[in-house]
């Protein structure tokens, strides 16, 4: 699948738009209808980054010193995040992920939570609210956000080696990762699914061991391929564990049988053995899967984003803090939901990473969001 790449930028703050996007645009939709691209996908769920901050420095993401991070008053407030999420849930959206860096560092977190989980679709059913997080802290933070209205948790972990947790990630807090996992493994969130990044001679000797792990935790454990998302712009393909090296690993231990009825998750699911759990894969570089697409990303300080490697971003912060933004609040809501439709509009049929003239998106994972 191929696409054209784009230019880094962001929407200007004087460009004006109406109902129907840009003036003098196409027409993009009104307020309340589905999101639909022009590709006939129907978004349904919405990624929303709560901060570039994070308790690890994971060297495929970013380097262990010298991070610029946001500064706190670029941070979109908990107003501003429910207001952008309203609108879009009035319009079709019915999940919402929380990500990061890392959210567990925003101290607003439960309040996040139970604002988004209050919210409601078009047909009067409640949206659900999921967290993807590295478990540091989730012990002491999840009965709260549990109670807040949080359904679903997908938590990272590469490695169950002390040793390999602590060169990877640069800190030595694998102990903290496992009793959030325990704690979540005690909760109601269901289903509890644990990610891994793939990667040659670093941890693609213990993929039966994550799974195994997984399953003992009444989890999901799902391998990623690594993508060309670190800050550094270092990825090499060549280090990268494909979709097929993960499943000819893997069906060394069991015998893998393929589920049906993927739609638009990003995880291909096999079932292990003759048994109820089940392993993903998201092969977003060898299997793209972007024809199903059905997200849209928010970072932490306000950019709309298509596609988690577009090098686009639609600025949301002009309508939301602009001059009598307070005063006209249904112009606000109007000119959120016109910028929602345009980047929607604006979204290309796939990332084209395969493409000679891909270009790595400028900003790292910890600022796009998972």
């Amino acid at each position: 699948m191929t696409g054209v790449p784009v230019s880094i930028g962001r929407r200007r703050p004087d460009e004006r738009w109406s109902g129907s996007g840009a003036v003098g645009g196409p027409d993009l939709g009104r307020p309340g209808e589905p999101l639909v691209d022009t590709y006939g996908r129907v978004h349904r769920d919405l990624r929303i980054s709560l901060t570039d901050r994070c308790s690890l420095r994971c060297t495929y993401c970013m380097p262990e010193q010298g991070m610029e991070w946001l500064s706190r008053t670029s941070i979109l407030t908990t107003d501003e995040i429910v207001r952008i999420a309203r609108i879009c849930a009035e319009s079709g959206i019915t999940t919402f992920r929380l990500t990061g860096g890392e959210p567990l560092l925003r101290r607003d977190l439960p309040e996040v939570v139970g604002r988004l989980a209050a919210l409601r679709g078009p047909d009067g059913e409640p949206v659900q609210i999921a967290m993807t997080t590295n478990g540091i802290g989730l012990d002491r933070a999840l009965p709260e956000l549990e109670a807040a209205g949080l359904a679903r948790l997908n938590i990272s972990l590469d490695t169950l080696r002390p040793e390999r947790f602590r060169d990877l990630t640069r800190r030595d807090r694998l102990d903290d990762v496992l009793r959030g996992i325990a704690a979540a493994q005690a909760s109601g969130l269901r289903p509890l699914k644990i990610n891994a990044v793939a990667m040659r001679g670093v941890n693609d000797d213990e993929l039966v061991e994550l799974v195994e792990f997984a399953v003992a935790h009444d989890a999901q454990m799902r391998f990623i391929e690594q993508m060309p998302l670190d800050v550094g712009h270092t990825w090499d393909r060549a280090a990268m564990v494909t979709r097929e090296e993960i499943l000819d690993a893997l069906a060394v231990r069991w015998d893998l049988t393929p589920v049906p009825g993927r739609g638009g998750a990003p995880a291909e699911r096999w079932r292990l053995g003759d048994s109820e759990h089940t392993v993903g894969v998201i092969a977003s570089v060898t299997a793209p899967f972007c024809g199903d697409c059905d997200r849209l990303r928010l970072t932490a300080d306000g950019q709309l984003r298509n596609c988690l490697f577009s090098n686009a971003e639609f600025d949301l912060v002009p309508v939301l803090r602009g001059e009598g933004a307070e005063a006209d609040a249904a112009g606000v809501d109007g000119g959120v939901d016109a910028v929602l439709r345009a980047a929607i509009h604006a979204k290309l049929p796939g990332h084209a990473i395969n493409d000679p003239g891909f270009l790595q998106p400028a900003r790292g994972m910890n600022a796009i969001g998972g």
